[in-house]
């Protein structure tokens, strides 16, 4: 039998429920219709049970299941300020079975609500699930993490980065592990760097509010784009399950840091002026409503990086991310070292191997050298492709269906968070003093002329 789970989303009625979270659960449940979710929608405004339903059906789609469809038709609201004793209190009281209290408000409000905990009677099982960023440095996440873990154990909480919930980290994953051409010569002696790369030719989308006092770095990098570093960076854990799979993440960022140390010579910002990306026509991005110009936010950042590590000690690990970017690559491609000896009768043009991960539609490619034309020893390159699709689940359904279960593997741990904080601090630090130029370019293209291509 199915166990009973009350989800509770806090800030209900804000765009990343509608957007991202309830899309995502009808998704869930249309696979595991088996699934017994009570949602509950939590918020601070007078909003009826009906009116909440409404709002569920609408992102749910007209085409949900029959058990999505019954979840909305027994949604309820309950009106409360979860940043006091007696606002958790009255939330909790409301729950069947496990509890889970997604919250989908600002970080802000998440740790008012967790410090309005500490003197309540919390169920032994409840799990808490947070959105990003997690602090805003290295020691203001330890006294977050200090203060959630006095509350409930740390696998009970979920910090969510939906990047983890991808299923091209998946299909990289099990490309690694299960395939004996590839897991012995994943190392530095067979790969010379790696490439996490995430442009998209969106703009600021409305986002200013948030994304003018983040950029690209703090948005992107910070997170998600080193949490997926430290998969591919990771020791072989003895297993996947939430504690071999974290303490192997866990360790290879807090092997990560800042190739050579040098934040000026490893790190590079730019933002883009107006043009046209992705079919849309953007101002310069001075102008978007909402932003400071004085803030000298980035909306591109790349960094190297380097893993500490036997396996890894001398490859660059080069992270970048960038709105208004195209073509907007996505992927993450690791660049092997070239051959030893190749005999002077091969002619044509050769280069490395590449092994690429693309995201969405998720799709693989291993770039070779094979013969070309007539001549025996003629060479070109091509590449051998692989259709991954579109994954069975959304990152947030993954996210979802790991919280409903009570499994955090999939999760950021607290230390990760630390680690992420602290591997960026000297780029922050750098960019605050403006030893790193802001650099220019027009919306649309791949970045600043002057930048060399990664």
């Amino acid at each position: 039998m199915a166990t009973t789970t009350t989800l509770f989303i806090c800030g209900a009625m804000g765009d990343l429920t509608s957007r991202l979270l309830l899309p995502a659960l009808a998704q869930l449940l249309d696979l595991e219709p088996d699934r017994d979710v009570h949602l509950v929608g939590v918020g601070r405004r007078d909003v009826t049970d009906d009116e909440w339903r409404d709002r569920v059906r609408k992102s749910f789609g007209d085409d949900a299941c029959s058990a999505a469809r019954d979840v909305a038709e027994h949604a309820r609201f309950i009106r409360a300020d979860i940043s006091t004793p007696e606002g958790v209190r009255s939330v909790l009281e409301q729950a069947h079975g496990r509890s889970v209290l997604y919250f989908a408000v600002p970080p802000s409000v998440a740790q008012e609500a967790c410090e309005a905990m500490s003197g309540i009677d919390l169920p032994d099982d409840l799990m808490l699930a947070l959105e990003k960023p997690f602090g805003t440095d290295e020691d203001s996440a330890r006294e977050f993490n200090e203060k959630l873990t006095r509350l409930v154990p740390e696998n009970q909480v979920f910090r969510v980065d939906h990047f983890l919930g991808q299923s091209i980290l998946l299909d990289m994953l099990g490309v690694r592990f299960a395939n004996r051409v590839f897991e012995p010569v994943w190392s530095a002696e067979h790969i010379e760097s790696v490439v996490i790369r995430y442009d998209e030719t969106l703009g600021l989308e409305g986002r200013a509010g948030y994304y003018d006092k983040a950029g690209a770095l703090i948005d992107m990098m910070q997170s998600h784009l080193l949490e997926l570093l430290a998969a591919v960076a990771m020791d072989p854990p003895a297993s996947l399950d939430e504690r071999d799979l974290r303490d192997a993440t866990g360790a290879a960022l807090r092997a990560t840091r800042l190739w050579d140390g040098d934040p000026v010579r490893s790190s590079r910002r730019a933002r883009y002026t107006a043009g046209e990306a992705g079919g849309k026509e953007l101002p310069s991005y001075v102008d978007e409503d909402g932003v400071d110009p004085s803030n000298n936010t980035e909306t591109l950042a790349e960094a190297t990086f380097e893993v500490t590590t036997a396996r890894w000690a001398g490859v660059r690990f080069i992270l970048r991310s960038g709105k208004a970017i195209q073509p907007a690559i996505q992927e993450i491609a690791l660049h092997f070292r070239p051959v030893r000896h190749l005999p002077p009768q091969f002619r044509g043009h050769t280069a490395p191997n590449v092994l690429r991960f693309t995201f969405g539609p998720d799709a693989m490619s291993l770039r070779l050298n094979v013969h070309d034309g007539t001549n025996p020893f003629d060479l070109a390159g091509t590449d051998l492709s692989a259709d991954l699709g579109e994954g069975s689940l959304r990152a947030y359904a993954e996210v979802l269906s790991g919280i409903l279960d009570g499994d955090a593997t999939l999760a950021v741990r607290g230390d990760a968070a630390e680690q992420c904080w602290r591997i960026v601090a000297p780029i922050i630090d750098a960019w605050n003093a403006d030893e790193v130029p802001l650099d220019e370019y027009p919306a649309g293209s791949d970045g600043p002329e002057s930048w060399h291509r990664v």
